[in-house]
């Protein structure tokens, strides 16, 4: 069972997958973890981080990922670059298919927390938004 936050924090949730964000955000407030703010689209992400400061994020690189382009860093360099609710420097993990070395180093040049390789169990998630506390 993923440790409970010493106090409940607000969470982002990026991920095109409906079973996937209503599971781990249910979970986690049935733990009392805090609230996490699911967003299936990068658009929808994009409006909640503008309107409210998040303490984590899980981000789905490949959600809004588009042009050929395997990977979406749009809002990885909002919130980084100070462009959000949120301070810059909140813990993010990321989602991804298939990590390669030339990711991994994109990734790390953006401060990147913790890198998640699907498939993967729900608990995985919950235990990254619970270390974010």
């Amino acid at each position: 069972m993923p440790e409970r936050p010493r106090n409940p924090i607000d969470m982002l949730l990026v991920e095109e997958q409906p079973l996937l964000r209503k599971t781990v955000s249910m979970t986690a407030r049935s733990l009392g973890m805090g609230k996490v703010h699911e967003a299936a689209t990068a658009e929808a992400a994009e409006k909640l981080l503008r309107e409210r400061s998040f303490q984590g994020a899980v981000i789905s690189l490949e959600c809004g990922a588009f042009g050929g382009a395997a990977h979406n860093f749009t809002l990885l360099d909002r919130v980084r670059g100070g462009m959000s609710a949120s301070r810059a420097t909140i813990p993010i993990a990321v989602m991804v298919d298939h990590p390669t070395a030339a990711l991994l180093q994109e990734l790390r040049s953006r401060d990147i927390n913790r890198v998640i390789v699907k498939p993967f169990r729900a608990k995985v998630l919950l235990d990254t938004f619970a270390s974010f506390g």
